[in-house]
């Protein structure tokens, strides 16, 4: 593929996202009085794939755009009005553009069977409900513009053009004959009135007969352009005054063709001579004028006279030109500025060039923590020193590296707009989606990798979280429901909520459904919290009947796996009645993060220092369970020498490093603390996949590896270890 179509395709699917988002909105509030500005960045994305579509010569793509654009068009002048049913045949529209971008990206010349019928049914539809059979030719006027005035007193009402000439003195001299110009007028149409301007002409013994003192106000209706009407009095344009105004139906073709000129750097005057509004004579008048003018001195109070007129204030003054024309092409040359700004801020850079940059500045961390090392071996101040500084620039490279990669999230939640839109019209309720947080960031891989489990809980919430609408009002709730997505930061994590109003989970039929599939016995007790993790056991659903949305038993243990799969955790909080919650925590990025270092024997492991809270002595006095006294604060901890099974005993001092994760907090009884370290991740084999703890590896300075402890299952595992203790019966005395 070569480049301009790779960046054709990437370029068409995010004018799609915006022409999809714009829908949605349309859909939603279709009389809204701001819609026209909507309409028109609609119109504006469909134009611009179309067009691009032609550069590169991809014809099925820009003849299936052209009706779309047709369409727009005609919404977009008020021809036809927004509705519900226009908003859903534009959004399938759409849908089969994002088929044909990918039939041009997969490298086919055209489009299958199956797609080519679903296009022509599309275009078949839009043809007979949206686009009028004379609408090639005919244009409805717009609604009448501001009078303009013309320069004999008249006003200009007609839908015809009007043309003021008053001659010069010297036309008959030079061998002109005004007449002439005026019947040469008439065969470019029909002149529909003209009047005769004898307000220069003096009185009799005044009068030279060789002299004109004649003008003409003319209405003309004619199919010719603007330059052409001016063309005719080409041999008498320095020898008189000469104004063309458009008709009223002409202003609509002004204010489109703006619209539709090229986003190009181009003055407003290029802007207006381009679309047909202005003639190069008539702006060259113009520029003359703005050149000449000569600023008056200041007042003797100091006051600054009035600067040159702006270019578009003298055209129009000079009534050459509408307003509304000249605001277009204003409007026109500030959007494109305004796009060409932001564009030289950004850069397009491929994503396997940041994640190379993303290893390289790995090796060079973990190269600095080597010369560091080495430099305090040697005892030598200015070495340590050195590397000391070399450290920090490291720091400043890794954080501005792993920033490129930080994306909003935003894009990935504007997704669901559509697919709640979708299925709850396929299953009949009314569902409103609410996206919070959009621009809070985290690494792109994991946002890339979050998009399906996020889509199978959004889908979950439509389809078994939210009531029918007639249960909604039997218990006297809005009748439409409610769906939340939201990210924030919380202790060096990204947490993503996807919370419902519907009736919550059902924890008896969870459990019944349980007992059926054999997940648990009949005697088994088991707490409110652990029933509702049984929706994750593989294969288990509570649907009655399943539907081509849910109820196969296939989704919330995968969602867990993915989750887990990137370093994070799923959670759920639920109340019959309420609603649901699902709470994800992942990682800021999966590449380098700041740990600290502790040690146990001759072994040293990574802890994320996010999570870090503090570090205490451990008081072995009067300690016969495994929890302190944190301030008047019951603080489970746990022994790594214990979980980890090490031979070796504990030394007479030991430490207990304060983590917290998702607001508990709980010790690591560790031997050593070693202080902070940048840590480059590097992932385990799938043969420790099952080892419990551990969340990764590590390069230290000396070349060994250091096991990156998994803080989150560390903080559960204490937790339940305790709950445990302080459940079971103590002991009776014999």
């Amino acid at each position: 593929m070569d480049e301009l179509t790779s960046v054709f395709i990437q370029e068409s699917r995010e004018q799609l996202a915006e022409m999809e988002a714009g829908l949605l909105v349309l859909e939603q509030a279709p009389d809204d009085p701001g819609n026209a500005e909507l309409i028109n960045g609609i119109f504006r994305a469909a134009h611009t794939v179309k067009g691009a579509s032609g550069v590169i010569e991809c014809h099925f793509i820009e003849s299936f755009m052209h009706k779309v654009e047709n369409v727009l068009d005609r919404l977009r002048n008020a021809e036809i009005g927004v509705s519900g049913e226009l908003a859903s045949l534009l959004l399938k529209c759409g849908d089969h553009l994002n088929t044909l971008i990918g039939v041009l990206e997969a490298g086919f010349d055209s489009p299958g069977e199956a797609d080519r019928a679903i296009g022509d049914a599309l275009l078949a539809e839009l043809s007979a409900r949206y686009i009028a059979p004379d609408s090639n030719g005919s244009k409805v006027p717009v609604a009448q513009q501001e009078e303009v005035l013309a320069s004999g007193g008249g006003i200009v009402v007609t839908d015809s053009w009007h043309i003021s000439v008053r001659f010069g003195r010297d036309v008959l001299r030079g061998g002109m004959d005004p007449l002439s110009f005026l019947r040469y007028l008439a065969s470019l149409g029909e002149i529909l009135a003209i009047e005769t301007i004898s307000d220069a002409m003096p009185s009799a013994d005044a009068m030279d007969p060789e002299s004109c003192y004649l003008g003409f106000e003319i209405r003309l209706q004619t199919r010719s352009s603007k330059a052409d009407i001016e063309r005719v009095f080409d041999f008498v344009r320095e020898d008189c005054e000469l104004r063309i105004l458009p008709p009223n139906s002409k202003l609509a073709d002004y204010l489109k063709l703006i619209e539709e000129l090229p986003e190009d750097d181009m003055r407003l005057g290029e802007i207006l001579v381009r679309c047909g509004a202005l003639t190069q004579a008539e702006l060259d008048a113009g520029l003359c004028e703005q050149k000449g003018f000569v600023p008056a001195p200041p007042t003797e109070h100091g006051e600054i006279a009035q600067s040159a007129q702006q270019i578009g204030e003298i055209l129009v003054d000079n009534k050459v030109v509408h307003r509304e024309v000249v605001d277009a092409a204003v409007g026109k040359q500030t959007r494109v500025s305004e796009k060409k700004a932001v564009e030289a801020r950004l850069i397009r850079v491929q994503a396997d060039k940041l994640d190379q940059l993303i290893d390289l500045v790995g090796e060079m961390v973990i190269a600095g923590a080597s010369a560091n090392l080495l430099a305090r071996r040697s005892g030598r101040s200015e070495l340590v020193e050195s590397t000391s500084v070399l450290s920090r620039l490291v720091e400043s490279i890794r954080d501005a590296a792993l920033q490129l990669r930080m994306v909003q999230i935003g894009e990935t939640f504007s997704r669901f707009n559509r697919v709640v839109r979708d299925v709850s019209k396929e299953i009949g309720k009314e569902i409103d989606l609410v996206i919070e947080g959009a621009e809070t960031e985290l690494d792109k891989s994991v946002v890339e990798k979050i998009g399906d489990p996020l889509m199978h809980l959004v889908r979950n919430a439509i389809d078994h979280g939210i009531e029918p609408t007639a249960t909604r009002l039997q218990n006297g709730k809005d009748c439409r429901g409610r769906i939340g997505l939201n990210a924030y930061h919380d202790s060096g994590s990204v947490v993503i909520e996807v919370s419902d109003d519907g009736g919550g989970l059902p924890k008896e039929k969870i459990r019944r459904k349980a007992l059926e599939r054999g997940l648990i016995q009949p005697e088994q007790v088991l707490g409110d919290q652990d029933i509702i993790n049984l929706i994750f056991e593989p294969g288990f659903s509570t649907a009655e009947q399943v539907t081509n949305i849910s109820g196969r038993g296939v989704g919330m243990d995968v969602v867990r796996r993915n989750i887990q799969s990137l370093r994070g955790s799923i959670d759920v909080k639920s109340e019959e009645g309420s609603g649901t919650s699902f709470i994800i925590r992942l990682p800021l990025t999966l590449a380098i993060i700041d740990g600290f270092l502790v040690g146990i024997g001759h072994a040293a492991y990574v802890i994320p220092l996010d999570m870090v809270v503090e570090c205490i002595e451990l008081d072995r006095r009067g300690i016969d369970r495994n929890f302190l006294n944190l301030r008047g604060e019951v603080l489970p901890f746990i022994r790594l020498r214990e979980l980890f099974a090490l031979a070796d005993a504990a030394p007479p001092r030991e430490n207990v490093v304060v983590v917290q994760y998702a607001g508990q907090k709980a010790g690591i009884v560790v031997d050593q603390l070693m202080g902070e370290f940048q840590t480059v991740i590097k992932p385990l084999s799938s043969i420790f996949s099952r080892l419990h703890g551990i969340g990764g590896s590590t390069i230290l300075g000396t070349g060994e590896v250091a096991l990156i402890l998994d803080v989150q299952a560390l903080v559960q595992r204490a937790i339940r270890i305790e709950e445990k203790a302080l459940a079971s019966p103590p002991a009776s005395s014999s």
